[in-house]
């Protein structure tokens, strides 16, 4: 599996977190388990779909797809030739581009089709058919500048930043001071712009801080377990099973596979 990882212009970095495509000439059937990253997609498959497990069940996906945020790992597996591209936004991007409601897709991954606005279908007419890496990129780019001048505002901006700069380890107190909201406003605007509650998906973002520490190649177990903010090293067990369904020390940060080409932002 070939994957590549680009970085929107800068003008609209505050919407777009990066352009990501992954490419494979193998058609046997793999398994590749899904993590929580803190981000929505935009994705569309240019060669074969793939199969997802998200409730104890396999479906088949569609071609075109938009995915909220997840709350806790799934499953995709290949069914032929893999061809894939794709728009990873930023957390509130999707309510400031498109109006949608993220609390409705929560732990979802739904047909692109299926979603009643018209830009979408724009969307998929220019990125589809795929016509190489540098192409997309200056579609992409040229697309969001133009659908960015219409963008709402982002109410959780400040707060979001603070949650990113302290790598998810502000307190809820925090957030809502920095919000200057009480805190079940704060909640419901990030049901609304996030899906998820400013405390879950901080937590999301203090799990991935952990790929961030062992890419740096230079801190021990006992230094990740400090520096990501956990009280001890069974709290910190308990939550990173709770997010891969695996134990840290089974675990392959080094295999080269969806989840850690996205929580280690491999170019």
């Amino acid at each position: 599996m070939t994957f590549t990882r680009l970085e929107p212009d800068p003008s609209i970095s505050h919407l777009i977190e990066c352009y990501w495509m992954m490419q494979s000439e193998n058609r046997t059937p793999k398994i590749e388990k899904i993590i929580p990253d803190g981000f929505t997609e935009l994705i569309f498959n240019y060669r074969d779909v793939y199969k997802a497990k998200t409730d104890g069940n396999w479906y088949l996906q569609s071609p075109n797809l938009l995915a909220g945020q997840i709350s806790s790992y799934f499953y995709l597996e290949n069914t032929g030739l893999t061809g894939s591209c794709a728009i990873k936004l930023k957390p509130a991007a999707l309510t400031q581009l498109y109006g949608l409601n993220m609390e409705l897709y929560l732990d979802k991954i739904v047909d692109l089709d299926t979603i009643p606005n018209a830009i979408f279908s724009g969307l998929k007419n220019i990125v589809l058919p795929f016509q190489g890496i540098a192409q997309l990129k200056m579609t992409l780019d040229n697309h969001f500048i133009q659908l960015s001048k219409a963008a709402g505002q982002n109410p959780l901006e400040q707060v979001l930043e603070l949650v990113f700069n302290s790598n998810g380890m502000s307190p809820v107190s925090e957030l809502v001071a920095t919000a200057g909201v009480s805190e079940r406003q704060l909640e419901r605007l990030f049901k609304k712009y996030v899906g998820l509650s400013p405390k879950y998906y901080s937590r999301i973002i203090k799990f991935n801080y952990i790929f961030e520490l062992i890419k740096s190649g230079k801190n021990s177990w006992t230094e990740i377990i400090y520096k990501s903010g956990y009280y001890d090293q069974s709290h910190f067990i308990r939550n990173f099973k709770a997010f891969t369904g695996e134990d840290p020390s089974s675990y392959f940060f080094e295999e080269a596979n969806m989840a850690n080409f996205f929580l280690m932002k491999k170019s």
